[in-house]
């Protein structure tokens, strides 16, 4: 599911000249581009891009420093989005997963405002459960007892994506990066197809919801600090 990132902004990439950085959202699927694209872009503080990457960590560095490369998005803020697999027993799909880091073969990534997303998310998905925690990166898809594995390790859930998406942002240069993730199957809810079943469409539904809270996020982290 390779190929060049399709780029769907929420307005003309930005004069060169403003102070306001635009937001870049990276995602794998055709499926996670389609949810987040029919969000709700009121209020956006600068021009918004939903690029999908393709699977894997190796498109989604090529997508991500292609996009940052381009004289319009160069100082964008990024966000990791789309599903995940869940970890932690208990988690249902559906649930929300926010970031305080990623983690994968180039590191960790220290995820910025990650109280400022809960709290948005909170506000725009009442009752939906926000887990908070390390995210790891995986080359493939997570089932039965590597779940088991990774959880030991302190993470809460797994995608093969965000990692990669923002440790390739970080080393094109300083911005806000963060990772956001809806829960498709967990430890007890195991999927074998996104979409044939009720927990892939739950997890759709909460995907179109959330970037309103993206968009507050970034306008949250625009403002002067005192």
């Amino acid at each position: 599911m390779g190929g060049p990132p399709a780029a769907g902004a929420a307005g003309a990439a930005g004069d060169p000249g403003s102070a306001v950085p635009p937001l870049v959202v990276a995602c794998a699927l055709g499926i996670e581009k389609l949810a987040l694209r029919s969000g709700d872009r009121g209020g956006a503080p600068a021009p918004v891009t939903v690029v999908r990457t393709g699977m894997g960590p190796a498109h989604a560095r090529r997508a991500v420093g292609r996009t940052l490369g381009r004289e319009a998005w160069r100082d964008a803020a990024v966000i990791a989005s789309g599903f995940c697999a869940g970890l932690a027993p208990g988690m249902h799909p559906g649930d929300i997963v926010v970031a305080e880091e990623t983690r994968g073969p180039d590191g960790t990534t220290p995820c910025v405002g990650t109280d400022l997303l809960v709290k948005a998310l909170t506000r725009a998905l009442p009752g939906r459960t926000v887990h908070t925690g390390p995210l790891t990166g995986s080359d493939h898809v997570v089932r039965g007892p590597e779940r088991a594995a990774l959880r030991a390790g302190g993470a809460i859930a797994v995608d093969m994506e965000s990692a990669a998406t923002l440790s390739t942002a970080v080393a094109a240069g300083a911005r806000p990066v963060a990772a956001v993730r809806v829960v498709v199957d967990a430890p007890e809810h195991e999927l074998v197809r996104i979409g044939t079943v009720r927990g892939g469409i739950s997890a759709f539904r909460v995907l179109r919801a959330v970037l309103p809270a993206f968009l507050e996020w970034h306008r949250s982290l625009l403002l002067p600090r005192r």
